[in-house]
């Protein structure tokens, strides 16, 4: 059959071109579950439908795609399962930031109109999100493809709550939480970043009741001072012991409040008395149950204060109620001082709002048994294995310091509560069924936390029930790897560990491979606000998504970030042309009616070429090497590894010794180069399409073989020839080549080299292939070898291995020209020596230089010095 030509030119726009649309015509992603083959399952962690996919998802994407693929190849039935997550607050966020440039907030449409925007902004963003896993050639299995808030996972959602609820695991309570007084909702403990910054310490009088004395009071949060409740001092503080029970004078409102004792206050920690705000501080909420303090709250849930400010605050923005304090205090004279100080203050991690400690009525996850389920796990013979092992102690740790979990989130995208009020009674019920006579009864409109759902993704996407276990089920799960970044271990990784021990009795995962952050070429995190982020379709369309994979997965170490390079980019595309125009020299040298024969050891064992043998045994280690690191998931080793045998071993040395074989008038040896160039460039394309899906597609098609690549199996043949000898060609070869270059030895003239200091090994090598050896240096570099002794030291030495090649100077080294240039730089030399004593010998020199410029100039003397002597040596010599 007529061999296919690749177009002269490699253009990665038209090789990634249609290939991804004919994977999903012909079913190559698609699990089989009837399938005989042992089942591989990755579950895709579902980005968030609120935008398009930057470098990091590029990157997850990558390592999970290269996995599948390799598995595929290894003769596994693979199911890598496609999803998006409904990003609770970030997504409501966006929709709203939409509708409030048409003058709209979700309140002039009410709940279910707004949800049919945020509907129609998922749909939207969900289509651009897939056509990006197109484009990173995503080997995703479409049919079970889903979504965090589709109606059969809200199903599971509302029974996996009632039933936690029923076993005591989730309870309403009310609590100090995080507040988000922009989006107006609870957050957990883990979606408050913590910053320092620069803020103010601010010291008030708290004047004691009927007398001029007070207690001095500091609080970096002045605005919370309307709900404070007493003033707090430790029992042993002989200072204040004497106010205790007696009544202060509130600055911010004149309210009396007592002075009460309470071993929580440090004696020696800032003036020795605290105010206590039992709603807006979650120790002073644990000191206002200890001593049955009331629990008001003087701030609005947007952060503004509400009318326990009076009518001089009622209204006003928390930070500008901060600043009229401070003004209306220092008129009063009961403000003291301000102190500038750094500290750490929380921030929304989806809106970056300054994050308020505040009293409210949420659901929470009581976490102390889950957590102890994950420690037991991860100290069994069952564990979950991390790579690198290193983050399972981060993942013990949080287990270990878990708080209970705030699940309730104030919004109306996500998964509403499934608990019901009765309007009269006001009693509870949580039920998968709403009342009978709902009328009476109004469901809870907080939604959960966007995690809850997320926690149960590995079983929820594989059909899983509450009543009973899928056939998808009971061959997939637990899945096999996830692939993730370290910032999310807690936030996702431990609850869908304890949430599929709870409710599938079995962990999710069996491996969880973590990797780190994409960041620029500067270090720096990629963000938004410093504007240093690099969209991902802009690389694919300069450089095609096969050089933005490699780069990507050969820069993967477990655990470590990568840092950003175009030029390494631009490298991973040069690979890719270095592989396309290899590819290009063999079909067109292999002949129309060439036809692949089967290569093993049996086949090439008698045959006269060791370069063919040589390049099968060099591809035998490769192959055994990269095998074993994916499966640890080293991609970067086995990636450079396939690197150097491709662009070195295959193209800059066999091709070279094949083109020799090529012309050989024996057409034994022409036919076993070619089968040996065909089978190694097959085996190639198939160790590299983990990484580069799209080129190993289009070369291998080219190869009359099968209808696609991913229908090809991993190299299982083992080859084990006698051609150690070759690897010392290369050696010399790459040594003699190097030692022409930096001696301006032209190719023409022959050189006779020596080889000396050989050990026993070596001797026996080089005795035994010594006519071979020599003719490769004849054919290749003009040169040939013996073992004679040179008995002169006027001979050049060059070092390899353990051995040297000796070379009489007279061979390359003109003495008269030699003579001659030797004897010009001795005069510029003994110029230079004299103008440098003359100015180290001048005085205003000396006293008028700077020390760095005088030791620059002695310096400069020294070398020229020593240089001069060596010349004198040199010209000795000759």
């Amino acid at each position: 059959m007529k061999n296919k030509e690749l177009s002269p030119k490699y253009d990665s726009n038209l090789v990634e071109k249609n290939k991804y649309e004919n994977w999903i015509k012909n079913g190559y992603f698609k699990a089989d579950i009837n399938s005989l083959k042992p089942p591989f399952s990755i579950i895709l962690p579902p980005p968030n439908v609120t935008g398009k996919l930057h470098l990091g998802h590029a990157w997850d994407g990558s390592l999970q795609d290269a996995i599948i693929r390799f598995k595929k190849l290894n003769g596994f039935d693979t199911l890598y399962l496609p999803g998006m997550d409904h990003a609770g607050i970030a997504t409501q966020t966006k929709v709203e930031s939409k509708l409030k440039e048409q003058d709209l907030t979700r309140h002039d449409l009410g709940r279910d109109k707004f949800l049919k925007e945020v509907w129609k902004w998922k749909n939207e963003y969900a289509q651009t999100i897939r056509q990006q896993w197109a484009k990173m050639g995503l080997a995703l299995d479409y049919s079970l493809e889903n979504f965090t808030f589709n109606p059969e996972i809200n199903k599971l959602v509302n029974s996996v709550f009632v039933s936690m609820f029923e076993k005591g695991l989730i309870y309403k309570d009310k609590k100090i939480i995080n507040w988000d007084p922009k989006q107006k909702t609870a957050l957990s403990n883990i979606e408050v970043i913590y910053k320092e910054v620069e803020g103010k310490m601010f010291y008030f009088k708290y004047v004691i009741e009927g007398t001029n004395d007070f207690l001095e009071v500091a609080t970096t949060r002045p605005e919370t001072m309307f709900a404070d409740q007493c003033l707090v001092v430790n029992p042993n503080d002989q200072r204040y012991l004497k106010f205790v029970g007696k009544k202060v004078i509130n600055p911010v409102n004149n309210n009396l409040i007592p002075v009460i004792t309470d071993d929580y206050v440090e004696i020696d920690f800032g003036t020795g008395v605290m105010k206590c705000t039992p709603a807006h501080d979650p120790n002073d909420f644990e000191i206002g149950k200890r001593h049955n303090l009331a629990q008001p709250i003087c701030m609005n849930e947007d952060g503004t204060i509400n009318e326990l400010g009076g009518a001089n605050y009622n209204g006003l923005d928390r930070f500008a109620a901060r600043k009229k304090i401070i003004i209306n205090t220092k008129k009063m004279n009961t403000f003291i001082k301000e102190e500038a100080i750094k500290h750490q203050v929380g921030f929304s991690e989806r809106t970056d709002t300054i994050v308020e400690p505040y009293l409210s009525n949420q659901w929470f996850v009581k976490m102390k048994t889950l957590a102890q389920e994950v420690l037991n796990l991860q100290n069994s013979n069952q564990q979950i294995n991390f790579f690198p092992e290193r983050f399972n102690k981060v993942l013990e740790k949080w287990m270990t310091d878990a708080y209970d979990w705030t699940i309730s989130r104030q919004l109306w995208w996500g998964h509403q509560i499934p608990a019901y009020y009765n309007k009269k009674t006001k009693q509870m019920i949580v039920s998968l069924t709403p009342p009978v006579d709902l009328e009476n009864w109004e469901q809870d409109t907080d939604v959960l936390d966007t995690w809850f759902s997320s926690a149960l993704w590995p079983f929820a996407t594989l059909k899983w029930e509450a009543t009973k276990f899928s056939e998808y089920f009971e061959r997939y799960y637990p899945t096999n790897v996830l692939v993730t970044g370290y910032d999310i271990i807690f936030f996702w990784v431990a609850r869908m560990i304890f949430q599929g021990l709870v409710f599938t009795g079995k962990k999710p995962f069996k491996d969880v491979l973590i990797h780190g952050l994409v960041r620029d070429e500067q270090g720096q995190k990629m963000s938004k606000s410093l504007g240093n982020g690099i969209d991902p379709m802009d690389l694919i369309n300069q450089y095609g998504v096969d050089s933005l994979r490699f780069f990507l997965l050969t820069n993967s170490t477990p655990g470590q970030d990568i840092k950003y390079s175009e030029e390494k980019i631009r490298s991973s595309w040069n690979f890719m042309n270095k592989l396309w125009n290899a590819s290009r020299y063999l079909l067109m040298n292999i002949g129309d009616n060439f036809e692949p024969q089967i290569i093993s050891n049996e086949t090439l064992l008698n045959k006269e070429s060791d370069v063919d043998r040589w390049i099968l045994n060099e591809f035998n280690k490769l192959n055994i090497q990269v095998s074993e690191l994916i499966n640890k998931y080293e991609f970067a080793i086995a990636g450079k590894l396939i690197y150097d045998f491709v662009w070195t071993k295959y193209c800059s040395w066999y091709i070279e010794f094949a083109k020799v074989n090529l012309a050989s008038t024996n057409l034994s040896i022409v036919n076993s180069t070619k089968q040996t160039l065909f089978y190694v460039l097959k085996q190639i394309l198939i160790i590299l399409h983990p990484f580069t899906p799209f080129i190993t597609e289009e070369i291998y098609c080219k190869m009359n073989l099968k209808n696609s690549i991913m229908l090809e199996q991993w190299c299982q043949e083992k080859f084990n020839f006698e051609t150690e000898y070759i690897n010392y060609v290369v050696d010399l070869i790459s040594a003699i080549r190097e030692f022409r270059n930096s001696n301006n030895i032209k190719n023409v003239s022959s050189l006779n080299f020596t080889v000396t200091n050989l050990n026993d090994k070596n001797f026996e090598i080089f005795k035994k292939n010594f006519e071979i050896i020599n003719e490769f240096l004849k054919s290749f570099v003009n040169s040939e070898i013996s073992f004679e002794n040179l008995n002169t030291k006027d001979v050049s030495s060059i070092s390899i291995n353990g051995y040297f090649l000796e070379i009489l100077n007279s061979q390359f080294i003109n003495k008269e020209e030699l003579f001659k240039e030797l004897q010009a730089k001795k005069i510029e030399l003994e110029q230079e020596i004299k103008r440098s004593e003359k100015m180290l010998n001048n005085s205003n020199f000396v006293e008028k230089a700077s020390s760095e410029k005088i030791a620059l100039e002695k310096d400069k003397y020294k070398s020229y010095k020593e240089h001069l002597l060596a010349i004198e040596q040199k010209l000795q010599n000759l």
